[in-house]
């Protein structure tokens, strides 16, 4: 009931996800408004999370998840019966809306029940069970393609996975029965340790005044955490983008980005790993600078002999970075928030973590517009490094063992 309600999801919208520019395509959109179909998906998750804050406070995390599920349910069944593509777009945007809801709905659960010592693995966990979702579907989406030669399979292989979830929710154990938190020190732990926190006499206010509350914190590390968000999509299109600019077929650069995902998804429950021993700052301070130099050191080899050993180097450099910080996010978000109502915190800070996934392909793809991709690329690299002095900056230093 912890996991299987996200995996589900993620499982539907993964096999969806690389049908969406084929779709958009059929319906006679040219290559760059596929491309805006598409972000639709981003979009909505973007502008879901501060609605879902709202939501999870008012209603709970098991009915804010059956009536996200139920909205994407409906979002889903647009999709075969859309002949225009505005319609195509408003229902991948509802799916991403979706999306949002529902995982914040998840984050908010934890963050109220889940003791410190172990959190990272927990959360760790949940990203995990998200990118395996993200992961399997096009695999399963490829696999049905290839049976029917059909994309109403995949649609239905969504339909299923959202209403197998719905129903997993609503019928299943609710967590929230099941699981009571512990002592409030057993729940925050040590790793705000230092830190200006607002109290808790707040915990019944609404999403904008919990956000002028922590404005401090939001400012501070939830800029620094954009700046990671910003990182980890950068590199689903600068390395795609790459391999086009150095030659490379699409066979070989698929094989290449594939290869990236695995080490990054091998990686998730170390990353909890150590953020539970050692601390915050151990994870995404390394994964950070990894994922920064790499950008940078790719961007100056485009012209040279080796550089496709290069790219395919510096790809599982990349991968092996990014695992490195699996369910950092989450962790630090559930850190910083009040503990009796984390919701409508955590819509602010998904929602500038969105903001930084959403924004760094936008700032790549007008760079790569008016100069070189070797410019471009550095520049990923460049805004990696402000967020890792950020974090340096104002991460606390605390480990669960303290």
């Amino acid at each position: 009931m912890i996991y299987g309600p996200t995996l589900l999801f993620a499982l539907g919208q993964g096999a969806i996800i690389p049908l969406i520019p084929t779709m958009a395509t059929r319906l006679g959109a040219d290559l760059a408004t596929s491309g805006l179909v598409a972000s639709a998906l981003v979009v909505g998750q973007l502008c879901g999370n501060i609605p879902a804050g709202w939501l999870v406070a008012k209603v709970g995390e098991r009915y804010a998840m059956v009536f996200s599920g139920l909205l994407a349910l409906a979002g889903a069944v647009m999709l075969p019966f859309a002949a225009s593509v505005p319609v195509l777009t408003i229902a991948i945007f509802i799916n991403g809306f979706c999306a949002a809801a529902f995982g914040l709905a998840r984050h908010s659960f934890m963050a109220a029940h889940v003791p410190f010592h172990f959190r990272a693995r927990a959360l760790a966990l949940l990203g995990g069970s998200y990118r395996f979702g993200i992961f399997l579907g096009p695999f399963i989406a490829a696999l049905l393609l290839s049976a029917t030669g059909n994309d109403a399979a995949v649609i239905w292989c969504l339909i299923i996975c959202l209403a197998a979830t719905v129903l997993l929710v609503w019928l299943g154990p609710d967590p929230e029965r099941e699981f009571v938190a512990g002592d409030r020190e057993a729940v925050t732990g040590a790793a705000t340790a230092g830190m200006s926190l607002p109290d808790a006499e707040g915990a019944s206010e609404g999403v904008f005044r919990t956000m002028l509350r922590f404005r401090s914190v939001l400012a501070r590390l939830g800029l620094a955490a954009s700046s990671l968000s910003a990182l980890r999509a950068a590199r689903q299109v600068v390395l795609p983008l790459w391999g086009v600019a150095i030659d490379l077929d699409a066979q070989t650069i698929s094989l290449v980005v594939g290869i990236s995902g695995a080490l990054d998804f091998a990686l998730f429950y170390v990353s909890g790993q150590v953020m539970d021993r050692f601390g915050r700052l151990w994870a995404v301070v390394p994964s950070m600078l990894l994922m920064s130099f790499s950008f940078l050191v790719l961007s100056i080899t485009g012209d040279l002999s080796s550089a496709t050993t290069w790219f395919v180097v510096l790809s599982g450099v990349i991968g092996v970075a990014n695992g490195l910080s699996s369910g950092l996010l989450l962790t630090l978000g559930a850190d910083l928030a009040p503990k009796q109502n984390p919701a409508p915190f955590l819509g602010s800070w998904r929602t500038l973590t969105s903001a930084g996934a959403a924004v760094a392909p936008l700032i790549f793809s007008g760079l790569v517009a008016v100069s070189p991709i070797g410019i471009a690329t550095a520049s990923m690299g460049a805004i990696g490094l402000l967020g890792t002095a950020a974090f340096l900056r104002w991460m606390p230093r605390s480990s669960g063992r303290r």
